[in-house]
């Protein structure tokens, strides 16, 4: 059996996990902990190698990477320009806060980052052995919303009992990811180099915000 795996990144709450199969039926879910980024990365990858079955993606909901520097572009009014004050956040962020997605936590230099994002590079930095994506499940509801295609897939409500509701993202993440390597999903940014988002659904975007100035 294949199998999805979606993470909401935390670093004080510890880290919802949820294991999809192929059909997105759940499959189990689990609270990834530890002290520091590389613990908590660490509970998280020996969870999912004792599932049983065979991972196929990984959707994690946080930043792949830091800034490597604050940058001078912004896109405004149709078009990219220049900015006077460095700013943060990475070109597929930016995508996302164009289309009107989602507001997205703006990625900082390595220096300003927050411990929730170390998390995530920890994550993203584990030998998963299968496709490792980066999710905004905010945009993925959005997404299914404007677009007015249902996305059906079994909750199993038991699992929310006494868990933190981060746990829906987690869901939404492992749905995301299935539909991707299914064929059916989409991904922005990347032009930076710094990696892409993907969403559940394929997206249009205008040509010259699809390419990164810089």
């Amino acid at each position: 059996m294949q199998i999805h795996l979606g993470i909401d990144v935390s670093a004080a709450r510890g880290c919802p996990m949820v294991a999809l199969g192929e059909a997105g039926e759940p499959l189990d879910m689990h609270i990834a902990t530890g002290r520091g980024a590389a613990a908590i990365a660490a509970d998280a990858l020996a969870w999912s190698r004792a599932l049983d079955g065979e991972l196929a993606s990984v959707g994690i909901d946080a930043p792949r990477t830091p800034l490597p520097a604050r940058h001078h572009h912004s896109w405004r009014g149709g078009r990219w320009r220049h900015r006077a004050a460095p700013g943060t956040g990475r070109h597929c962020e930016v995508v996302i806060k164009s289309l009107g997605l989602a507001n997205p936590q703006w990625t900082p230099a390595i220096d300003k980052v927050p411990e929730w994002m170390r998390v995530g590079f920890a994550l993203f930095g584990s030998d998963w052995g299968c496709p490792v994506h980066e999710v905004l499940p905010s945009a993925a509801y959005r997404q299914l919303d404007r677009l007015g295609a249902p996305l059906v897939t079994s909750l199993d409500w038991s699992w929310f009992a006494d868990q933190p509701k981060d746990i829906l993202d987690a869901w939404m993440a492992a749905v995301t990811v299935r539909e991707v390597a299914q064929g059916r999903g989409g991904e922005v940014g990347g032009g930076d180099g710094l990696g892409t988002i993907v969403l559940p659904r394929p997206v249009v975007v205008d040509p010259e915000l699809a390419g990164w100035p810089g």
